[in-house]
Order: C-alpha cells, then structure tokens, then sequence
C-alpha cells in the first residue's frame, strides 16, 4: 500500500511537470506562479459585478511551516470604485516539505476548516479569509486573507506584555472557548475538527523520530531548562503523553492550540488577536490558557500574574455563560498542560525528518526557558499524583 507522504510526493513531482494555471474558484495554485489574474477575479471580485483584477505583483517570499506571500492588486475601473484591497495576504504549500507538513496531520485543512466553518461565528480579533481550499489529489492548499500590514502590530517573542495586554490575551481566549463550549457541533461537519488526542496520534504517527526528536530539542536546550527540571528528562515524555490523554475526560470546546505569542497581534483598537489557526482542534481549554500565558510573559511577570490571570479567565468564561469552575481544578488542568506545549518548541529546536526550520533560534530557546521554568515553579511533574 502506498503510504500518504509517498503520494504526497508523486503528486508533488507529477504538479512540477505539468500543474495547470488557477483560472477558476475550483482550482487551488499549486505554486504562486500559476496563479492568474482569473482567478484572482474569481476570487476576490465574486460579490462586485464587473470589477476584475487586471494584473498583480507578487511580493517577497517568507517560508516556514506555509509559504507565505502578499499579493499586490490593480483593478479595473469597477473594482477601483467599489474599493476592493489593493493587497492580500496568503498562505500556500508550496514546496514539497510545506505540503508534508501541512498535509500529513491534517494541518492545512485544520486551517482551511477554520475560515469556512468557524471565523465568522467569533467575535474576536483574528484575520478575515476570503478564500480558504485544499485538493485532495495534489494536497496544495491556499488561504487569501486580509492584509493586516500597517492595521496591526504582530508580536515577536520579545514585544512587550504588560498586564493589560495579557488580561486582553485572556479575555480574547475566553471569548473563543466559551463560544463552542460543549457544542453538539464539536466533531461533525459544522465544526470537522480533530480531537487535540486525535490529532495528536497523527502527529506522532506522521513522523517516526517526532518523539526522540522531541527529546533530543530537551537535551540540546540544557542551558535554558532549570537543573532540578532537567535531571528529571526521563519522565518528560510519559507525562507529555498523559497530559494529551487528560483531554479525553474534560469538557471540550474549539482551541487554537498553537497560543505562542508569535501567534497573537495587537489589533488597532488594542485588542489581542489570533493568528495561524492551522492546529485548530477539539479539547481542553486550559492547553490554550497556559501556553499562552506561559509563552507571553516574562518568567517574572509571570511567576506574579499566572494565578491571577487564571482567575480572570475563569471569570470571563463565567460572565459568557460557561458553568464556573474552581480554581483549583482549573489551576491543576494548567501545570498539566504545559508538557504538550514545550513538546513544540523542543521539536522546533530540533526538528524531525523532512520538517522544515519553522521559528528563529533565539524564540525558539526563549519560549523553553518560559515553559520549562514554569514546569518547574509549578512542580508540574508532581501535579498528575494530585
């Protein structure tokens, strides 16, 4: 039988041979070179009749997990006048190691799913899609947003994040995880995600050295990871694999899953938005809660705030109609959730086979040092004999 990452390779080769140009809103670009300004009409002028794109301009390459690329627009006079963007923003597999990435866990659908299912039921700030496919026989995959150059400040792992900024953060997750809370929708075809659990068994079945990689990234981050923590290596990943498990017996809602705070922007009226919704699952809202209070904060202000900032999502989520919950429940779900978190960053620092280098080195060691401290501070290794 022929594996799925051996299709996605002879799809892959057979595209650079002879993949068709995008004319229609049918057909997903298997590169940006194939993209015509046909399509760009299907795409963006399908409610302004008689507006077209006459031609565009493809900007610079920026290429991680997706091939990422703006797109700049000229219109005829219809589409000047109805005032249809001069730019886009896409996301794209491109190349063979993006599409593995994105295909192999179901990533680019998660994706894709998000923005024709879920976007516009939130109110949140997050980007807006006008376009968002997959093929299922080539795997390629393109989603055409909004371009959110010079309306909002995207965060790096060095912006600065204050209280109000973090309690912004909160308020933000609460909003979407109060949304779907226990949703009869969750896992049909209004919301077709996978369980965090279940995505995650893909994860893990989509790379055979995704686990020792995991390890090897602890091994290599020795000089970020507090001594006591790191002497306990072994019991690292048992305990990441619980804390996964632990989602099949919490109450479930939508997360985002991938909370970084390279993941968050500081909207134009200064609220915390969401970006890169490509590992949207069904789970436990205390992995979104603490990865990204984790990951926003300095090891200081976090040791100050956590608890707090707990409590004021467990208060927003209260105030949106979602049953209270203690905080000490709440607060043990956290430290436990913490393991799958530093799973991805130490993956990033060491990646597996025929992943793609996703985040700069420096982030990537600082967002360790921020989880793995936490582990630490919060005894979370101790936390599952609780």
């Amino acid at each position: 039988m022929i594996s799925i990452a051996e299709r996605i390779k002879a799809a892959f080769e057979a595209g650079q041979l002879s993949a068709p140009r995008a004319l229609t809103l049918h057909d997903v670009p298997e590169r940006y070179d194939l993209i015509t300004t046909q399509w760009l009409t299907s795409v963006l002028c399908q409610k302004t009749p008689g507006a077209e794109v006459v031609s565009f301009t493809l900007g610079g390459r920026d290429d991680g997990s997706s091939n990422r690329r703006r797109i700049f627009l000229t219109y005829n006079d219809a589409g000047v006048r109805a005032g249809l963007p001069g730019s886009i923003f896409c996301k794209a597999a491109e190349t063979l190691q993006t599409r593995m990435v994105l295909s192999l866990a179901d990533v680019a659908q998660n994706e894709v799913n998000f923005y024709n299912k879920a976007r516009q039921r939130l109110a949140i700030a997050a980007p807006n899609a006008c376009y968002a496919n997959v093929d299922p026989k080539t795997f390629a995959s393109i989603i055409v947003m909004e371009d959110m150059i010079g309306k909002a400040e995207f965060c790096d792992y060095q912006t600065e994040v204050n209280w109000d900024r973090a309690a912004k953060m909160v308020t933000t997750l609460a909003r979407l995880h109060s949304t779907f809370y226990e949703s009869k929708e969750l896992g049909t075809s209004s919301l077709p995600f996978n369980s965090w659990p279940a995505w995650w068994r893909k994860l893990e079945a989509a790379s055979p050295t995704f686990v020792s990689s995991c390890d090897t990234g602890f091994g290599a981050a020795e000089r970020v990871i507090p001594p006591r923590l790191f002497k306990r290596r072994s019991e690292i990943w048992p305990y990441t694999e619980e804390s996964v498990l632990r989602h099949e017996s919490l109450p479930r809602t939508l997360i985002h899953s991938d909370v970084h705070l390279r993941n968050w922007f500081i909207a134009e009226n200064g609220d915390m938005g969401l970006s890169d919704w490509q590992i949207t699952t069904i789970g436990h809202w205390s992995r979104d809660l603490i990865y990204g209070i984790t990951t926003a904060l300095t090891v200081e202000n976090r040791r100050r705030w956590d608890k707090d900032l707990v409590r004021l999502y467990l208060e927003k989520m209260a105030g949106y109609g979602v049953p209270e919950a203690s905080f000490d429940h709440a607060w043990l779900n956290c430290r436990q959730q913490l393991f799958s978190a530093l799973a991805f960053w130490t993956i990033t620092l060491r990646p597996a086979t025929d992943m793609p280098d996703m985040q700069p080195e420096a982030a990537t060691y600082e967002f360790i040092k921020r989880l793995a401290t936490a582990i630490d501070d919060l005894d979370a290794l101790d936390s599952f004999r609780a």
